[in-house]
């Protein structure tokens, strides 16, 4: 009895644990979005430890989890996410990265979603050199939203339509 008591003890602690890292990584798990008086729509980010913004959001109404990066031309995507995500490869395209040169293949995402913000048919990349689950939510779709940062707080608004 008291063994499964220290059994149990620990796998709470680590569940405990498990939770407390994720959340710093990714401060808005629990993202929540409002809508202001004049229509427009936002969602204020929290930097994580790291000094990135990550967030939960949807492509083709799929659940991905978003690096917001200014410094990426377009979204950016695990090419091999491409097929769960509804996504169709194109042309090869070459791109300048931290890394060196890479080719990816051009695609369009047909609804993309982070909180109450909705964009549609964003311009996007299918990265083969990715090998994460993360995608960098790039220019191509955050040059439709007013960006905002202050104190360690991202807002991201999306004027009315």
């Amino acid at each position: 009895m008291i063994i499964a008591a220290w059994v149990l003890a620990l796998g709470l602690l680590a569940f405990a644990f498990e939770h407390h890292l994720s959340g710093r990584s990714n401060p808005n798990q629990n993202l929540q979005g409002r809508v202001i008086e004049d229509g427009a729509r936002e969602v204020v980010l929290s930097r994580n430890r790291g000094g990135h913004y990550v967030a939960p959001g949807h492509i083709n109404g799929e659940p991905v989890t978003f690096i917001i990066d200014t410094g990426a031309s377009d979204v950016s995507i695990p090419a091999h996410l491409g097929e769960e995500l509804g996504l169709e490869p194109g042309a090869t395209l070459v791109y300048r990265t931290a890394n060196g040169r890479i080719r990816a293949h051009a695609t369009r995402i047909e609804q993309l979603s982070l909180g109450p913000l909705e964009l549609r048919d964003v311009r996007a990349s299918l990265n083969p050199a990715m090998g994460d689950r993360e995608v960098l939510l790039g220019m191509s779709a955050l040059e439709a939203l007013e960006l905002e940062q202050r104190n360690g707080r991202l807002t991201l608004r999306q004027p009315a339509r």
